[in-house]
């Protein structure tokens, strides 16, 4: 029962900026962590940046320098501030949440997926 909605791509030259927005809505405060995740032509998913309910954010190396994951509570977002793009960052960018529920004796868990918005970095 979480939906998310992503927006902000687009085409963008080489070295230029987007910022991505994912809105989640339904049973929000089961969510724990969010993060946003990509995948290319012919490449696997892979992790781009994640931020867990307490704030500790995980980068991929690769972008480390130069993505920024925030996220805002009282709005149910998540964003990804994306600068220096290079045309290897052309992905199309998921946004995933992970909600937990449960007493801690027993515990459930569910990812929850958005449809994804195309980031295109020319060169």
């Amino acid at each position: 029962q979480v939906q998310l909605v992503e927006s902000g791509g687009g085409l963008v030259q080489a070295g230029g900026s987007l910022r991505l927005s994912c809105a989640a809505s339904g049973r929000t405060r089961s969510i724990n962590a969010m993060g946003w995740f990509r995948q290319a032509p012919g490449a696997q998913r892979e992790l781009v940046a994640s931020i867990a309910s307490g704030g500790s954010t995980n980068y991929a190396d690769s972008i480390k320098d130069r993505f920024t994951i925030s996220r805002d509570y009282a709005k149910n977002t998540v964003d990804l501030q994306m600068n220096s793009l290079r045309p290897e960052d052309t992905a199309v960018y998921v946004c995933n949440a992970h909600a937990v529920w449960g007493p801690v004796e027993q515990q459930y868990d569910m990812d929850y997926w958005g449809k994804g918005t195309l980031v295109t970095v020319s060169s």
